[in-house]
């Protein structure tokens, strides 16, 4: 036979009984119903994240491969099994974002442990310390397996073999949903999937009472041995006759998969819980109207880390201080009478000194603009000044290309324009002087 895979993970039966977890005191029964719990939570997560059969398989051999070498004592299951359906999906092809497996994972949390379901918040530090949580328990699971996690599952046996030995219809599903209950078992760590298909078919085959050939033994075709045939309809039916799997905390980290913020929220909801809702004294208002800053922080600090005697004294003092302030009433609405004339007032002055300087802004502009229309008339009186000059300097250069009898009258003409030209030239300047001043 031709093998095209890369399955040298297997272990004997003396290996499984000196597994990780055994050495650290945990017996067969709890390992057992700890791997059985974690590999349901692998396909009820797989169901809800719509992934295919081939992911959910490809998690579950991960799971039972990684504590094949780690102790349930030292990695929570819920962890390692939200790491083996991430990684799973990744190899398969059929990836998921982080996101929607810890939103999977939480809400079978609260859901199977009897929990009030609440949001996830992205943007909460439980969140990310979820999902760094995540990503290092998938690289403890590659660095474990070596990267190597290529994985061969017994399914597509099953379909050649039922065909090659001509079985009816029925059987086929029945072989099918015994494979992916044999990924709860250690079979997968222990056999090939040559051996486990075998199995997996002489099962179904025993339950309908479908004959199958003997003579020649019908499993010698597939590369398959009598004995772990039976090892494998033994597992098997051990798994059935096996109570519903629940969670046994054993784990040192923590044993719930929420476990990173659950000793803070106990902290704050400690208080809330002992302390109903009651109105704070008149004194502790009146400081903090007031602004009294030290006041204010000696009360949070006190609220934060608070013990029940301490909670209850403030209950008795504050019963005590809503009497005082049921019988004064008038006090109270006096202090905050003024209290509130006085932030008024305070709010009023810069409103006021804002107007003003609004005011000396604008008047700035408006002189700013004036001065910019003076230039610009200036500007243009000067250009028709230049103009006119242009102008002379021409007609004299005529004039000197003319006969000799119009120079005197060309030079009274001249001095006549001169004169206006000067007149009008002082003219101007004194109008500009005047605005400028």
């Amino acid at each position: 036979m031709i093998y095209t895979a890369i399955d040298t993970f297997y272990l004997t039966e003396e290996q499984l009984q000196n597994s990780p977890s055994r050495k650290d005191g945990i017996d067969e029964a709890t390992e057992t119903t700890l791997r059985i719990y974690g590999c349901d939570l692998i396909q009820e997560s797989g169901i809800l994240l719509r992934l295919p059969q081939a992911v959910m398989a490809t998690g579950q051999v991960l799971f039972h491969r990684f504590y094949c070498k780690k102790s349930f004592a030292r990695f929570n299951a819920k962890k390692v099994a939200a790491s083996s359906v991430w990684l799973a999906s990744k190899l398969e092809e059929s990836p998921r974002k982080a996101r929607q497996v810890l939103i999977v994972f939480h809400r079978m949390e609260c859901r199977r442990e009897n929990l009030p379901l609440e949001h996830l918040d992205l943007y909460s530090k439980k969140y990310l310390d979820l999902k760094m949580e995540l990503s290092r328990t998938e690289r403890h699971i590659l660095k474990e397996m070596g990267f190597i996690c290529h994985v061969e599952h017994p399914h597509k046996f099953i379909s050649n073999y039922l065909a090659t030995l001509e079985t009816p219809a029925e059987l086929r599903q029945e072989a099918w949903n015994l494979a992916n209950d044999s990924l709860r078992t250690t079979l997968s760590v222990q056999f090939k999937s040559e051996v486990v298909a075998c199995g997996v078919v002489y099962a179904a085959a025993r339950r309908f009472q479908v004959p199958l050939p003997e003579n020649p033994p019908w499993w010698k075709a597939f590369d398959a041995e009598k004995s772990g045939i039976d090892e494998v309809c033994r597992v098997l039916a051990q798994l059935y006759s096996l109570p519903k799997a629940h969670y046994i905390p054993v784990c040192k980290d923590g044993d719930s998969f929420t476990f990173s913020n659950k000793s803070w929220d106990s902290q704050t909801q400690a208080l809330p819980k002992e302390v109903p809702n009651s109105s704070p004294p008149a004194d502790t208002n009146a400081s903090i109207l007031k602004g009294d800053p030290g006041q204010a922080n000696s009360e949070s600090i006190g609220a934060r880390g608070a013990l029940p005697k301490v909670a209850s004294d403030k209950l008795k003092e504050s019963k005590k201080s809503d009497d005082e302030s049921k019988s004064m009433p008038t006090d109270e609405t006096a202090r905050d009478e003024s209290m509130l004339k006085l932030k008024s007032e305070r709010k009023t002055e810069p409103i006021g000194e804002r107007s003003r300087d609004r005011d000396r802004d604008r008047e700035r502009d408006r002189l700013k603009a004036r001065d910019r229309d003076r230039g610009r008339d200036s500007d243009r009186e000067r250009e028709r000044e230049e103009a006119e000059r242009d102008k002379i300097k021409d007609r004299r250069h005529r004039s000197r290309d003319r006969g000799k009898d119009s120079e005197h009258s060309e030079k009274s003409k001249h001095s006549s324009r001169d004169r206006d030209y000067h007149s009008s030239s002082y003219s101007s300047r004194e109008k500009d002087r005047r605005r400028h001043h």
